[in-house]
């Protein structure tokens, strides 16, 4: 009986360790094209990094940037075609590029070494940046920001695998005390 509850409680935490590892995912270690901080328009590509130093020195962003403050923003240009025409930036406090609140601009310039980086004060709330080249044709970029707010669907996705995993063990070990020999084992201590 207990080989077989053994058995079972492994199977379950290596089925509790498959179903979780597919939720968790490192931001490094994706391809460029499941990147989530990656945008492309036609065959160009862009890149966006976010750092707080202050809070985490090592970390960087994307989308979701945890606490509100001083940021540095990070736009690695991908492609050569983007290094050789003019590209600017500009961050609204919405999602409005003309008719929201604009926090920063940087002005379309040429960037040879294929970085553009600014350093602004972002407080809580929603943000987008627009990236635009001068090319033929114009390409035009969009990153929604989300500054210290709550992603409630990430959060359920990382709850996911331990809430199953404890439902799991728990019924598991509900199956267990309620076997018969577990009873008569009790059974024959308590007399």
């Amino acid at each position: 009986m207990v080989k077989q509850a053994a058995r079972v409680g492994a199977t379950a935490v290596i089925l509790v360790m498959v179903l979780y590892a597919g939720v968790v995912s490192a931001h490094g270690k994706v391809s460029i094209e499941e990147d989530s901080c990656m945008r492309r328009a036609g065959n160009s590509m862009v890149h966006l990094s976010t750092y707080q130093p202050q809070y985490e020195p090592t970390a960087h962003y994307c989308t979701e940037i945890p606490k509100g403050g001083e940021t540095y923003l990070v736009i690695d240009l991908v492609d050569q075609a983007l290094r050789d025409m003019p590209v600017g930036i500009r961050l609204v406090k919405g999602t409005n590029e003309t008719e929201d609140e604009t926090v920063t601009i940087v002005k379309p310039s040429y960037h040879p070494d294929g970085v553009i980086w600014q350093k602004t004060n972002l407080d809580q709330g929603q943000y987008t940046i627009f990236i635009t080249g001068e090319g033929v044709p114009p390409v035009r970029y969009q990153y929604p920001l989300r500054v210290q707010m709550i992603n409630y669907a990430k959060l359920l996705r990382s709850a996911l695998g331990p809430g199953i995993a404890l439902l799991l063990l728990t019924f598991i070990g509900y199956k267990f005390i309620k076997s018969k020999r577990v009873q008569s084992w009790l059974v024959s201590r308590r007399s």
